[in-house]
C-alpha cells in the first residue's frame, strides 16, 4: 500500500499568501513533501510565480501577467488582502524558488499556465532552469495544456510532466500513456479507488487536487493515491498521523 505524500497548493494558501516565498517556507516548516506553484512569462520573459493570468486577484495592482516587467511585477504586494499580517509579499520568480530550494529537499510542481496564453518556449525555458540548478530530481510539471506536457516530454523525458484534467477521463492511465507520460493530477471528484488501482497498475502515479476537507482527505489517503495538493498542507499532515 502506497503512502500517500502531502503537497502544499500554491505554498500552504490557505492559511499565507498564495504563491509567495512564506507561503512555500511554512509549507516546508509543517512538514510538506513538496509544493505546487504556478508560472507565466513577464512581458519581458522572464519565469514568474503566480496563478492568474492577470495580477488583480492576488496583488494591489491590475493587468495581465504577459503585459508587465518582471521589475514591475516584483512591485507589486501579493499579500495585501491579509492585511499586515504577513507584510509587502512579492511575487516571486521561478528562478528564486529554486534558489531557495537548494537549502531544502522539497519536492516541486510546477505548473505551467499556458492553456489560455501561448507562452513561447516556456517548457524550454522551464526545464533550462530545471537543470541549470540541478532539480532534475525533485521537480515534476504539469499543466492543463497536454500538448505542452507532450511537448517538455520530448524535450527532456527524465522530468517527469503529469496531465492536469477537471473532467472525468475515459481510463486515465491509457490516456497518460498515449501522451508518453506516467501521472496525471485529476480534479479530486473526479477520483475513484478503482482508477487509482488501474493507474498504479500501469505505472502511473495519481496526485488529486486541491483537496480541503478531512472527509476527501480520508478517502484519496484510503485509495493510497501517490500524493493529494492541498491549500491546507499542516491539517492533511495531522490527519495522516491520527
Amino acid at each position: 500500500m502506497r503512502k500517500t505524500k502531502i503537497i502544499g497548493h500554491r505554498g500552504a494558501a490557505g492559511t499565507h499568501p498564495e504563491n509567495t516565498m512564506i507561503s512555500f517556507k511554512e509549507a516546508e516548516r509543517v512538514g510538506a513533501y513538496g509544493i505546487e506553484l504556478d508560472v507565466h512569462l513577464s512581458k519581458d520573459h522572464v519565469l514568474m510565480v503566480i496563478h492568474d493570468d492577470k495580477v488583480d486577484r492576488t496583488t494591489n495592482g491590475s493587468g495581465w501577467v504577459k503585459d508587465l516587467k518582471a521589475s514591475e511585477l516584483k512591485e507589486l504586494d501579493a499579500s495585501y488582502k491579509f492585511g499586515d499580517k504577513y507584510g509587502f509579499c512579492g511575487i516571486p520568480t521561478l528562478e528564486e524558488v529554486f534558489e531557495w530550494a537548494l537549502s531544502n529537499e522539497l519536492v516541486i510542481n510546477v505548473e505551467l499556465k499556458n492553456s489560455l496564453i501561448d507562452y513561447p518556449d516556456i517548457e524550454q525555458k522551464t526545464i533550462n532552469f530545471i537543470n541549470r540548478y540541478q532539480l532534475k530530481q525533485r521537480v515534476f510539471l504539469s499543466s492543463f495544456n497536454h500538448e505542452s506536457m507532450v511537448k517538455a516530454n520530448m524535450i527532456d523525458p527524465s522530468i517527469e510532466a503529469a496531465i492536469l484534467y477537471m473532467e472525468k477521463i475515459y481510463e486515465p492511465w491509457e490516456y497518460a500513456k498515449k501522451l508518453g507520460l506516467r501521472s496525471i493530477h485529476p480534479y479530486h471528484r473526479t477520483v475513484r479507488e478503482d482508477i487509482v488501482k488501474e493507474c498504479h497498475q500501469h505505472n502511473v502515479s495519481v496526485r488529486p487536487f486541491t483537496i480541503n476537507d478531512e472527509a476527501g482527505m480520508k478517502k484519496m489517503i484510503s485509495y493510497s493515491c501517490d500524493a493529494i495538493i492541498t491549500d491546507y498542507p499542516e491539517k492533511a499532515l495531522k490527519l495522516k498521523k491520527r
